[in-house]
């Protein structure tokens, strides 16, 4: 009895492995297909700054007493985010696919500003001051997936394409023709931007769908800063350049 259990039990085993090729609801059987995806996002500002950026306040003239003077450091600092979306896939060939994938993200981005000459109390050496840039975002990556062969239930792929960003937050709350005090002015940036970027993932298939762990790199082409009136916190920068670290989860 146990030989003929065992002798079962491997039957079944084999006949799995073999039936396990066919996972994955057929997904690459045809041409176009759909999907969605969860996204956790780490951006962070790549930040250049002009050669007199220390000369603080940038030269804007008439600043009240109460401003801090002696601009010392800027830093940027990764921030998380997360993003919901679906995907359009669309096969070329056998092992290169064109995926667009429509993304509402939901980020913020910091930026951090040390002053040394500050007019306040005695005792107090410096003043650290955090301008935080609050987005929402529809993005519009377009990639070509290039896959190896199907091992199995898993396969590897890179991907590489451009992404285009519109902001869709009210910039109602970030007005700065309405803000009075110098120190709260809002470091704005541009409303549409462009993007390269280029990953790495797997495509896992069970029975009835397939998973793709992916992460993926994304750099801005060119500066996201809004030029505005000159204050405090935009006048040191000449550039500000934005990258994404995004972990992805692709169910299709």
């Amino acid at each position: 009895m146990k030989i003929k259990s065992f002798l079962f039990s491997l039957f079944m085993l084999v006949a799995g492995i073999a039936n396990a090729q066919n996972w994955g609801g057929g997904i690459d059987d045809t041409d176009l297909h759909f999907g969605f995806t969860f996204q956790y996002i780490s951006s962070e500002y790549k930040l250049l700054k002009k050669t007199d950026w220390k000369e603080s306040p940038g030269g804007i003239a008439d600043l009240p007493d109460y401003v801090p003077r002696g601009l010392s450091a800027i830093a940027a600092k990764p921030t998380p985010g997360f993003g919901i979306g679906f995907v359009v896939n669309q096969k070329v060939l056998e092992n290169v696919d064109l995926r667009l994938t429509p993304i509402l993200v939901f980020n913020d981005r910091v930026l951090n500003y040390r002053f040394e000459n500050i007019p306040v109390s005695p005792g107090q050496e410096f003043l650290e001051v955090e301008k935080k840039v609050q987005s929402t975002l529809v993005e519009f990556p377009l990639g070509l997936k290039i896959k190896s062969n199907r091992r199995n239930n898993f396969r590897a792929y890179m991907i590489g394409g451009l992404k285009y960003s519109m902001d869709i937050s009210s910039r109602k709350k970030s007005d700065n023709t309405k803000v009075d005090n110098p120190m709260e002015m809002f470091l704005n940036n541009k409303r549409n931007y462009l993007s390269y970027e280029a990953g790495l993932g797997m495509d896992l298939y069970f029975e009835y769908f397939k998973m793709s762990p992916e992460l993926k790199l994304s750099y801005s082409f060119d500066s996201v800063m809004k030029r505005e009136m000159p204050h405090v916190f935009s006048n040191p920068i000449d550039k500000l350049m934005l990258r994404h670290v995004t972990f992805s989860l692709f169910f299709e």
